[in-house]
């Protein structure tokens, strides 16, 4: 029995951080072993905000070099960059021509870079579902793990694939369904300005790249209070936050000595941030030293690339030859 494929891409404009990690890439790495696991790395979405070519290159490499030092296997799982598949952007020009303008500019996610950069309201912009649903459907992908950012966007996924198998008389898309991982496999982790969960774009996060100096620097700013006032009281959300982490990256038994200072009125949140940070960098810190080694190694980056791109193509390219017959688009030589 075939395995079922499963689909999930990351834009090359930053670094991973602890949030994506115990998020999903952490789950990514189970994944690989059951499913028949696609990653690619959206080189193609970042030029809507236009990037520097130096900037996008290296966004490439560094997110390469993390999926693999955590732990995604490129022998097991089939990791490629989104332009080395030209497949993926001649689907997505067919599919733009039944997508609606009115459909588009209702999408959350346009209305929301619209607002963002108002300067640079580009076509990308308004046709990234289709680029998105051509990048999910081209590989027939049965599951796809989402964010709540992008539920909509799957949605588009599904509506086009629909409307693609209706308008042909022929079901050659399956219908990509959300993947929720099971609840004691997401971890949400929060961020260090107080509230919320950690993201890049919030700039409250620690990436899996960082320096230990610049962990300690980011922790020691950690929104705090001036303390419990009273015994075992209820811990604000900036409190709460800090021993999340502290649960997350911790031996059970610091976790323990803290929440008993807390609860005793006697805890000092500069000692507990100063213990919290030595702790991600421990945690962080084997992590950190493949991708070091990783990125130092462009021959066998490019060696992934090439072997991801190969397999990539080769699932991208049955399924284009496919909707092509479909569509009509036929040589006559």
């Amino acid at each position: 029995m075939r395995k079922q494929t499963v689909l999930s891409g990351i834009r090359p404009t930053g670094y991973l951080h602890l949030g994506n990690y115990f998020g999903a890439v952490r789950n990514f790495v189970k994944m690989q072993e059951d499913y028949n696991c696609f990653f690619f790395i959206a080189d193609i979405h970042s030029l809507t905000t236009h990037p520097t070519p130096e900037n996008l290159q290296a966004g490439v490499k560094q997110v390469l070099a993390e999926y693999i030092a955590c732990g995604i296997d490129p022998e097991k799982a089939t990791i490629y960059i989104q332009s080395d598949v030209p497949e993926v952007t001649e689907l997505y020009t067919i599919l733009n021509m039944n997508a609606y303008l009115g459909e588009l500019e209702r999408t959350t996610s346009f209305k929301e870079k619209a607002r963002q950069q108002p300067d640079n309201v580009n076509a990308g912009l308004l046709t990234y579902p289709v680029l998105m649903a051509a990048d999910i459907i081209i590989h027939k992908a049965n599951f796809v793990p989402v964010g709540k950012d992008q539920e909509q966007n799957l949605e588009m996924a599904r509506k086009f694939a629909k409307r693609f198998n209706r308008m042909y008389g022929k079901k050659v898309f399956p219908m990509p369904r959300p993947y929720t991982f099971d609840g004691k496999d997401m971890i949400k982790v929060p961020g260090l300005d107080g509230s919320g969960k950690m993201g890049k774009s919030e700039g409250n996060a620690i990436n899996l790249f960082e320096d230990p100096k610049s962990v300690r620097k980011k922790v020691m700013r950690a929104v705090t209070d001036s303390g419990p006032t009273e015994m075992n009281q209820k811990k604000p959300e900036p409190i709460q936050n800090l021993f999340t982490l502290m649960e997350i990256v911790s031996k059970p038994e610091t976790l323990n000595h803290f929440e008993e200072l807390y609860n005793n009125c006697k805890i000092g949140y500069g000692d507990m941030k100063k213990q919290l940070a030595e702790d991600i960098i421990s945690y962080t810190s084997p992590i950190r030293e493949k991708i070091i080694s990783l990125l130092g190694n462009n021959e066998y980056l490019a060696k992934v690339a090439k072997a991801g791109a190969e397999k990539a193509r080769e699932s991208a390219s049955a399924t284009l030859n496919e909707v092509k017959e479909v569509v009509g688009i036929r040589k006559l030589y």
